[in-house]
């Protein structure tokens, strides 16, 4: 898992609340069980057509917005079904931080586990986001995880809570096989003991 440590970038405006994880990648495209590929199909309903073109309206789909790298969004962002794809597919586009007033647990959960940092703020710091996502191009956000201040276009300093221990594995690039890695030594210590001690297992 790549290291989230300071991410300076463009910020997406979505200003709607309940988007759950169909919103986000729907069901037909959940046969996959790689990681990547789904960026294309990230809000699908809302960025194509019937005939499968985009929507110049949506805002990933506008080119000030096509490199977004911070999602400004509305509350209890990710409900829904529990799908891993949803996280896959924001990072697979290139999403690594969502700004939002409030997140469904088990999104937010995976989140962490796929290097995206969820960031939950007061309605009224994320409608001061979401009013400098809104400038396009010049909507460069910076989001620093080590300090935990996110930084408007204006210099403006906002700063986020976060659970130190999930602190420390987006800073050290650790998901749940990588944590595991950090105790091979111990881990093979165990084992040729217990091979040591029990032959027969």
């Amino acid at each position: 898992m790549d290291k989230f440590t300071k991410l300076t970038g463009i910020a997406a405006p979505l200003p709607l609340i309940n988007v759950d994880t169909d919103m986000i990648i729907p069901k037909q495209f959940l046969k996959t069980i790689k990681r990547s590929g789904l960026g294309v199909n990230l809000f699908d309903e809302m960025r194509y057509d019937d005939d499968g073109n985009e929507i110049p309206d949506f805002v990933l789909n506008k080119p000030a917005y096509r490199n977004a790298e911070i999602l400004v969004t509305g509350g209890n962002f990710g409900c829904g079904s529990s799908r891993e794809h949803a996280p896959w597919a924001l990072l697979d586009f290139g999403i690594r931080c969502v700004i939002a007033p409030s997140f469904a647990d088990i999104f937010f959960n995976n989140c962490f586990k796929n290097g995206i940092l969820p960031i939950a703020l007061p309605q009224e710091e994320v409608d001061k986001l979401m009013d400098d996502a809104e400038r396009g191009a010049n909507a460069t956000v910076t989001v620093d995880l080590e300090s935990q201040t996110i930084s408007g276009p204006d210099g403006g300093e906002i700063t986020f809570d976060v659970d130190p221990f999930r602190k420390h594995c987006l800073l050290n690039g650790l998901d749940d096989i990588g944590l595991t890695l950090e105790k091979a030594a111990a881990i093979d210590t165990f084992e040729a003991k217990a091979a040591q001690d029990r032959p027969w297992v």
